[in-house]
């Protein structure tokens, strides 16, 4: 199956978005069986660890994960930014707000204006991976953090089998619920071809962040990436530091 779909070419992800924005998060729940939600309460509980006043959910889609930083930081100022208009909607729905139509590749928001910038599934979209954590460390603060939640691949025999899943049965399930099959497609080729483990981590520490970490969840399918941001008069490159914790 082929897809027209690419993240170098930002206006075919932005209408593939808009095409499935209103099946999207129902999707998501059937094809992850559920599991998506215990991959966001882990994200919001290590936001709250931090304690954040201010906090950009960038890529926020339909805002569910949004809500769920929301729910557990209450006291937190959230902004909540995506490029797909049809997506924010959908998060208006959800009664969030402070919603902002911006692109992650220039992002509209003042220097150190944020204490956390979360983006779930989303820079697996982007253009350019380097010049979209570049801009994310702008924006952040001295120290503040930046959290990656998205898929990776499973090691060891359960790879092969997840693997034919995501090409294979995924998209097909997919296209029933969503009409967009080819949506479905694109997803697996992005998430063959995205950073994971040693090579995010050292992604993190050449673009403005230090003490990278990794957490691995539901046996490896899904991973979260953390870091700090350097401090301007900072110069020594600190160790990447790996942390797996399977779930």
């Amino acid at each position: 199956m082929q897809t027209d779909f690419s993240a170098t070419d930002p206006l075919s992800i932005r209408e593939m978005f808009g095409r499935v924005a209103g099946r999207y998060d129902r999707a998501n729940q059937i094809l992850s069986f559920g599991i998506d939600k215990h991959w966001r309460h882990v994200v919001g509980s290590l936001v709250a660890s931090w304690d954040p006043q201010r906090i950009l959910d960038l890529a926020t889609g339909s805002g569910i994960l949004a809500q769920e930083l929301q729910r557990q930081n209450p006291k937190a100022y959230l902004v909540c930014a995506d490029f797909c208009a049809p997506m924010l909607q959908v998060a208006k729905h959800r009664g969030l707000s402070n919603l902002i139509v911006a692109d992650g590749m220039a992002l509209p928001f003042a220097e150190e204006a944020f204490d956390v910038v979360t983006i779930a599934f989303g820079l697996r979209n982007m253009q350019s991976f380097e010049r979209a954590l570049t801009g994310i460390s702008r924006i952040l603060r001295p120290e503040g953090h930046v959290l990656i939640l998205d898929f990776s691949l499973p090691t060891g025999p359960f790879r092969p089998f997840y693997q034919f899943y995501l090409h294979f049965v995924l998209p097909r399930l997919a296209g029933l619920i969503t009409g967009h099959a080819a949506a479905y497609q694109y997803l697996g080729e992005s998430i063959e071809c995205f950073p994971r483990g040693i090579e995010m981590l050292d992604l993190l520490e050449r673009t403005g962040f230090r003490n990278a970490q990794q957490r691995s969840l539901t046996g490896g399918i899904v991973a979260i990436y953390y870091a700090d941001r350097t401090n301007v008069n900072e110069r020594q490159r600190t160790t990447v530091s790996v942390r797996t914790d399977v779930r």
